[in-house]
């Protein structure tokens, strides 16, 4: 036990006495073999400047990417081939497609922008319904499945094992049982909350269930990036859904710590939810190693009946794409607003070339509005985004908390001509860290719909003026220095 103990000392000493070496090595390898922005360089190299060694084991967790490109070749891959597929489509039928918005016009180098760079095609036979309350969308969702006759597909980041979940486990074990195809897609880290018991008992009633980046050992999730932030459901092909609500009993207003939680989704139907289809298969694909294309039944456009006419663009981005084609969208959508900007986000954390858009906008006379929640579900996230925001208001832009509740609504309307909604927050890991989808909507009346539904949030908010901003206290302000020194990792 004596040589052990001596052993580890002189371990213990070689270390110590080597470790201005080690820092230097591991900051090499922070450096030259990860393709980082330099803001993010120099957050991980403070790190391990001030927690020597145990900063870079932090790092491996939630940091590197040396895995990224072997992890997402073959999804890659096959992203790749259906959007060459998808673009192509949209060439052959847009030779005489005529668009039903007149938005279509002003917006239409964003709508390139999106086939280009995400395979988004453009679809113009869309109906759509927005849901702020989650009791009301989980009833719709609910009464949706239980109308399915050929397949459910759902697909979320969080999944949570209360009341809520067990009532749509109810509906999909019934519709199983009635010869419905029915898949469940989650998230390795935000379905932890499930045990993997219930996931067995679901496959023997004949739900077929799938884990997109799963923990190791079961439990043991060593990575935060990377995760799967979509939501999608389709139902037949006819009815897509899609937006920022998860599975557990506080999105529908049942924990006491939130409150009231308001949130924005969206209900689709018409030719968009083969897009929500598409990118459901391809992530199942991914995670279940099944391939849902040697089918025609997941592809095929069925007719909805739908009597509107919102031309819709389905947009996702992930680590698995060369492009940040949500994040580019929402720039994009910024530079181009000659009145007013209205965004919702339970976290503001944008890179500079947002932040910089929003400022010019404010200097351009545009009314730039920025909704974000008064409390905190991640504290270090909250109040980097409130330094973040501070930058804002000490811009001219009018910056608001909201007050009933929780806000995790996320999402952008400009000039009451198109809004873009979905999963994807204003924050760095959105776009650049997570598996995001959001839907693109050219329509006049379904962007001032959601901008009124903005204005009525307004009663329940308090604005951050200035004066507010300037007169917060010492502790609120080390708070927020610290967390924004941090905002690279959060």
């Amino acid at each position: 036990m004596v040589m052990v103990w001596r052993e580890l000392g002189t371990g213990v000493e070689f270390l110590f006495g080597h470790l201005l070496f080690i820092n230097f090595i591991l900051a090499v390898i922070i450096i030259f073999f990860q393709r980082k922005e330099p803001q993010s360089v120099w957050t991980w190299l403070l790190l391990l400047y001030f927690i020597p060694i145990l900063g870079f084991v932090f790092y491996l967790f939630i940091g590197t990417d040396m895995h990224k490109q072997r992890m997402f070749r073959i999804k890659e891959i096959e992203d790749h081939l259906n959007e060459a597929i998808r673009k192509q489509e949209y060439r052959l039928q847009n030779k005489g497609m005529e668009h039903k918005s007149p938005e279509i016009a002003e917006y239409s180098d964003l709508v390139m922008y999106n086939l280009a760079a995400s395979g988004a095609m453009l679809t113009n036979d869309n109906d759509i319904r927005i849901f702020t309350d989650g009791n009301e969308k989980f009833d719709a969702l609910l009464e949706d499945m239980r109308q399915a006759q050929n397949y459910i597909h759902v697909q979320y980041y969080i999944i949570k094992n209360d009341v809520l979940f067990r009532r749509i486990k109810e509906v999909l074990v019934e519709k199983a049982a009635q010869g419905v195809e029915v898949r469940i897609l989650y998230d390795g880290m935000g379905g932890r909350f499930v045990k993997k018991g219930c996931w067995r008992e679901l496959n023997r009633q004949g739900v077929r269930t799938s884990e997109f980046f799963p923990a190791v050992l079961r439990r043991l999730h060593l990575r935060m990036n990377y995760r799967n932030h979509r939501k999608i459901v389709v139902i037949d092909g006819r009815i897509g859904y899609v937006g920022g609500f998860n599975i557990g009993k506080e999105y529908i207003g049942l924990d006491d710590k939130f409150g009231y939680w308001r949130d924005t989704h969206l209900r689709i139907t018409g030719s968009a939810v083969a897009s929500l289809e598409l990118r459901f298969a391809l992530d199942w694909n991914y995670a279940a190693k099944e391939n849902l294309f040697m089918t025609d039944k997941y592809a095929t456009h069925r007719n909805t009946g739908s009597t509107q006419h919102c031309e819709v663009q389905i947009v996702s981005s992930g680590p698995d794409s060369r492009h940040r084609s949500i994040r580019d969208n929402y720039l994009r959508l910024i530079g181009k607003a000659k009145k007013s900007i209205y965004i919702q986000t339970p976290y503001f954390i944008p890179d500079e070339a947002i932040l910089s858009a929003l400022s010019i906008a404010v200097s351009s006379g545009i009314d730039v509005n920025v909704m974000i929640p008064c409390k905190p579900d991640h504290p270090f996230v909250y109040w980097a985004t409130y330094s973040y925001i501070g930058d804002l208001v000490m811009a001219g832009a009018k910056c608001y908390t909201y007050h009933n509740g929780f806000l995790h609504a996320k999402g952008m309307v400009v000039d009451d001509t198109v809004l873009c909604y979905g999963t994807a927050n204003m924050d760095i890991r959105s776009f650049a860290l997570n598996f995001e989808v959001n839907a693109v909507v050219y329509n006049g009346g379904m962007a001032r719909a959601m901008r009124e539904i903005f204005d009525r949030d307004l009663e329940q908010c308090r604005q951050i003026t200035k004066n507010i901003y300037m007169g917060r206290s010492l502790p609120i302000r080390f708070k927020e220095q610290v967390c924004r020194l941090l905002s690279p990792l959060l």
